[in-house]
């Protein structure tokens, strides 16, 4: 995943627009771009994730995960906050040959998972609930990152919350 984001900066900042000027690499330094990425390595999970993780296990949930990330990556973030995460609840979007938002990855993952009582999909990013419910998952969302829904655009959710803690109380009001 560092090769793929220092390899693409330029030109991602090129489509965006450099701030400096119309050339891409008058930006940032090779430096840079090598802090940048080891900052993207270094990403910590919401201080909450926790809570709610525990708080959903303990009403007799399975928590899973569906990454577009690598394993080793993904479960260094939880390691490093403390969150019991077995690298077998982790589904790469890799292993169905696509990426987020693509509804393969969502629809492989449903079917995939479909022997559960509910499969609910819980995440900060609304696009990315947002497939999810549209292959059958029950949908939760928090806007934690985004603040802003934009339900106009993706449509209402089935839980919604400010924080991925209260996330996590209205997945199990909803499905109690």
């Amino acid at each position: 995943m560092s090769h793929l984001i220092s390899s693409s900066y330029h030109c991602l900042i090129a489509c965006f627009g450099s701030p400096v000027s119309g050339e891409p690499r008058s930006f940032a330094s090779e430096a840079d771009i090598e802090k940048i990425t080891h900052g993207y390595m270094e990403l910590e999970p919401r201080p909450d994730l926790k809570e709610c993780f525990d708080k959903l296990r303990s009403a007799g949930f399975t928590v899973r995960g569906l990454t577009a990330g690598d394993f080793d990556r993904v479960l260094g973030y939880f390691g490093k906050a403390g969150i019991e995460f077995p690298r077998e609840h982790l589904i790469s979007c890799d292993s169905f040959g696509v990426g987020k938002p693509d509804l393969k990855a969502y629809a492989s993952t449903f079917e995939e998972l479909k022997g559960a009582k509910e499969l609910w999909f819980a995440a900060a990013h609304m696009w990315d609930v947002s497939a999810a419910k549209l292959v059958g998952f029950k949908a939760a969302y928090c806007s934690v990152l985004e603040k802003e829904p934009c339900v106009d655009i993706f449509g209402e959710m089935d839980a919604m919350s400010d924080t991925l803690s209260e996330m996590a109380d209205k997945i199990i009001h909803a499905s109690s």
